[in-house]
């Protein structure tokens, strides 16, 4: 391991930190700093995946454990995700394909970042209908398997603007689905797996304490908006670089 690998997993570590502090695992983040160190298209998405389901498995454990979940908010997402993520990681892109579609679901991820807004306080908490989130949920999953994602900045903004949950509850909720997705994502093409890199141990201890960290502070204090917001443009340069903007 050089230098390299030290600085791209203490930026994972920040990374996770944030993302976690508002429910996510920090895919489309490790997606974008793998981007931008050169990791190669087939190293990406097995590792963000990986990441993702450990990050994500910490996360959602913890805001159970403090009461922030709604299971009836999740399941109707979930069953139409779960399959069509598996389904989505069996899919092989060339990177010519790869690049520019997490370049868009990154631009996506930092979009929601930079104009993420709380949603009204006395604003009535109902429930999502079941057709449409089994429909939302297959193509969130089909989008989480091909790229590498869990899904969670679609369906954070989803369910905020909806009125299906509070806010730290949303976290807990998407922190599920990004875990579930992810298991499946990676399942469906479990020979990616050879595709790991050597140095994911690294990756791995940093996104857990950075996991740790975010939780706490999610949980007990504060979501960073401002620092979300400087996240959100990262994501933005690393997006456009992903395409091919410049």
């Amino acid at each position: 391991m050089d230098v390299t690998d030290w600085l791209l997993a203490a930026c994972m570590g920040l990374a996770a930190a944030l993302y976690t502090s508002v429910g996510h695992a920090g895919a489309s983040a490790y997606l974008a700093l793998m981007a931008l160190f050169g990791v190669t298209p087939a190293v990406m998405r097995p590792t963000a995946l990986a990441l993702n389901v450990l990050v994500a498995s910490l996360t959602s454990y913890r805001f159970h454990s403090a009461g922030l979940f709604r299971w009836r908010v999740l399941w109707p997402f979930l069953a139409g995700a779960v399959p069509s993520a598996f389904i989505g990681g069996a899919i092989q892109l060339p990177g010519h394909y790869y690049r520019p579609i997490v370049g868009v679901v990154l631009l996506i991820g930092a979009a929601y970042f930079l104009w993420r807004s709380e949603p009204k306080p006395n604003r009535e908490i109902r429930d999502p209908p079941v057709l449409f989130g089994v429909l939302a949920g297959s193509g969130l999953g089909l989008l989480s398997g091909l790229t590498g994602t869990g899904g969670g900045i679609f369906l954070s903004p989803l369910i905020l603007l909806a009125g299906w949950a509070p806010v730290r509850t949303t976290s807990g909720v998407v922190a599920v689905f990004i875990l579930c997705n992810s298991a499946a994502g990676l399942a469906g093409n479990i020979a990616s797996v050879g595709s790991l890199p050597p140095n994911l141990p690294l990756f791995a201890g940093a996104v857990v304490l950075g996991a740790l960290l975010g939780t706490t502070l999610g949980i007990r204090y504060f979501a960073p908006e401002t620092i979300l917001k400087a996240l959100g443009l990262v994501l933005i340069v690393a997006g456009l670089k992903l395409i091919g903007i410049y």
